[in-house]
């Protein structure tokens, strides 16, 4: 035990294992396709010559960049109003509505896509309900276009717009506000120059992190969108299945990580923001404006009276209630939470319908779809594919995320950040890429068409979802109490297992069930290894959803939403039981 201790306080020790399947199974590989896109050892820039010297090619990373842009404003003109709605809630409104919030995000991705589909298709919901009432004779074309991509993109990436905003908001000092106003501000005005500023460490961490992951987007622009809406990532897929052209999808796969990596860098560097009060600016760049910045300082003097003069009125007036704004806000929020769990309903109740195809609201109930689930050997045999790999993802990230955290902790800021930027890579780059290195490196070790080298591939990503939950679960532990138990006489193990993991249990647990969910859900990455010998539930899924309409399919996106409803009830009953264990510790109860 004391050997093991030792190797414990050694934090590189620690990270050297997640470092290294990160390195095996999409490093190297990604430095062997770089090279491979610059004709090593020959050198050259021709695939690249090639790939932008065709008009098409070009066309589609350009429209890449629109989607991606697009759906990325859209999420942040919804998610900024929203996140702030909550972010002012009472605290147990506050805690309902960020549940609500993501609920949908722990949905696989494949299943969200799918509700769309269902509730935009000709015979879907909207249709259907439009020609029943009689407004319209012949089906919308609501599906197959880029609106339709939009709505299924935004429904996907809005959680992750709105959530880190909602934490940079709700740390900000409300009195900062209310000291603006009392020096005769007015509302909007103390909102846009004090409140605003604050948030925007927030907006910036999701605007970079919605736009770089739509940048990969695969399974919603190719369910939802026509043909003219394809993406660089239906392009880089569709290379990897007509041909072995190792090349040109090097090519292909760095020209889109190059976009992320020029995006991240120009903005994605400082997230926290400048610590100086304000820009500084070169005074020379703004020679030319002098004159106008003296009329408007002159101007700015003349009103100096007269806001002097309001100030001394409205002090201690009381703010006349803005009751319009209540509601609107109130609205939207409401609008924006059914828009974000409302399909995945529909979804559920379509699913017991006891017609031959699905039918909103059903004309009767019945459970024929789930029993087409569990007796049909092509389903339950995925299912059960997906629930052995989804086990040993979770328990190999677990151990391996968690001790990367332990070692994280532990060393120099400068280091730490550029090692945990390296873990999470795998979630913070468009995925298409992380599928395509891994195809590529699993290729190398013989593991393509395995259920180890699904596994090795979907444990990449699973391991930066366990070191970003434990690492924020001792971010809160406070050392002093392992040091105390180990000053009372426990051995450092002892004092590890009796002291320490009862009080960072909640974390490994919801870590572990991150990287489950993660597994669980996982078709892009999955798609690229699986090869034809390992058929996961959700490549089924989209097998089904690609070829044909198969009722089961509702219900096996009904089971994969209620998945992380489960999640979040056993987290609570953990992290409960922990806070009950802790306050009878405190109490001195047995």
């Amino acid at each position: 035990m004391e050997t093991l201790w030792n190797i414990r306080r050694a934090p590189l020790t620690l990270v050297a294992p997640a470092l290294a399947i990160l390195l095996i199974v999409f490093g190297v590989p990604t430095v062997q396709l770089f090279l491979e896109s610059l004709n090593s050892p020959n050198f050259s820039l021709q695939n690249y010559r090639l790939f932008l010297g065709q008009y098409a090619n070009v066309r589609i990373l350009l429209q890449t960049l629109e989607i991606s842009a697009i759906a990325t404003a859209i999420c942040l003109l919804i998610g900024y109003p929203t996140a702030y709605w909550i972010a002012t809630a009472s605290k147990r409104l506050r805690v309902i509505l960020i549940v609500l919030v993501v609920l949908p995000y722990l949905t696989s991705d494949l299943a969200r896509t799918y509700s769309w589909v269902v509730i935009l298709g000709d015979s879907g919901l909207i249709n259907s309900t439009l020609i029943n009432l009689g407004l319209i004779s012949s089906p919308l074309p609501l599906i197959y276009n880029r609106v339709a991509v939009y709505v299924g993109m935004v429904h996907i990436m809005l959680p992750m717009m709105i959530l880190p905003i909602i934490s940079v908001m709700m740390s900000i000092d409300k009195s900062l506000v209310a000291a603006a106003k009392s020096m005769g501000a007015r509302p909007f005005t103390a909102f846009w120059r004090v409140y605003f500023p604050l948030s925007m460490p927030g907006v910036r961490s999701g605007t970079l992190l919605v736009f770089v992951i739509c940048l990969g987007f695969y399974i919603t622009p190719a369910a939802l969108g026509g043909l003219g809406d394809a993406m660089l990532s239906t392009f880089i897929a569709s290379q990897v299945a007509t041909g072995f052209d190792m090349a040109s999808i090097s090519a292909s796969s760095f020209v889109l990580l190059a976009v992320a990596i020029v995006v991240l860098s120009l903005f994605g560097l400082n997230p926290a923001g400048s610590s100086s009060a304000a820009p500084k600016v070169k005074s020379s760049r703004l020679g030319r404006y002098n004159v106008l910045r003296s009329v408007r300082s002159y101007l700015s003097e003349m009103a100096v009276a007269a806001r002097a003069k309001r100030w001394s009125t409205e002090l201690h007036r009381a703010d006349a209630p803005k009751w319009w704004i209540e509601i609107l806000g109130w609205a939207m929020l409401a609008t924006v939470i059914t828009y974000l769990l409302f399909p995945e309903i529909v979804v559920i109740i379509m699913s017991f319908s006891e017609g031959a195809t699905l039918q909103f609201p059903p004309t009767g109930l019945s459970l024929q779809w789930y029993a087409s689930f569990f007796t049909d050997p092509a389903w339950y045999g995925a299912a059960w594919n997906s629930l052995k790999i989804g086990i040993a993802v979770s328990a190999l990230a677990t151990v391996v995320g968690t001790l990367a955290a332990f070692g994280l902790a532990r060393i120099a800021p400068d280091i730490r950040n550029f090692l945990t930027m390296t873990i999470l890579t795998p979630i913070t780059i468009p995925v298409i890429v992380v599928g395509v290195a891994s195809y590529f490196g699993l290729i190398n070790l013989g593991l393509i068409g395995t259920e180890v080298g699904v596994a090795l591939a979907q444990t990449i990503g699973a391991i930066s979802y366990v070191v970003v939950v434990v690492s924020a679960t001792l971010a809160n532990f406070d050392r002093r109490l392992d040091q105390a138990a180990r000053s009372m006489g426990a051995r450092p193990f002892t004092a590890f297992i009796r002291v320490t993991f009862p009080l960072i249990r909640p974390g490994i647990i919801g870590g572990a069930l991150f990287a489950f969910i993660h597994s669980f859900g996982e078709v892009v990455i999955t798609s690229f290894v699986s090869g034809y010998a390992v058929r996961t539930l959700p490549l089924k899924m989209w097998e089904n959803i690609r070829n044909e309409i198969d009722p089961t399919v509702a219900a096996v996106a009904s089971l994969l939403t209620i998945l992380p409803i489960v999640w979040m009830i056993a987290l609570y009953i953990t992290w409960w039981r922990a806070g009950a264990n802790a306050r009878m510790a405190t109490d001195g109860s047995p």
